[in-house]
């Protein structure tokens, strides 16, 4: 199975729309600040909490779906949860 995720930053109410494996390992990632995988993150700073994720069964699935979410509608849909 695969997430799609979407982790917001309790310094700057930013939030970042990613897909993985294993959400747990990947939101450690984006807290650790030695951690290279998202510069967007790094820039960013957290700490970044987990706000919202989606468990679809193939990567392509993710992909599709993380890609509407950083569309213009997608993030229309993310406010209304937030």
């Amino acid at each position: 199975m695969f997430y799609v995720y979407v982790i917001k930053s309790g310094s700057s109410d930013k939030i970042y729309i990613g897909q993985t494996v294993d959400i747990e390992k990947r939101i450690r990632q984006h807290n650790d600040p030695g951690n290279n995988f998202s510069v967007y993150t790094k820039k960013n700073k957290g700490p970044w909490e987990l706000v919202y994720k989606e468990e679809v069964e193939t990567r392509r699935d993710a992909l599709t779906r993380e890609k509407y979410l950083k569309s213009s509608r997608g993030r229309s849909y993310i406010r209304t949860l937030l």
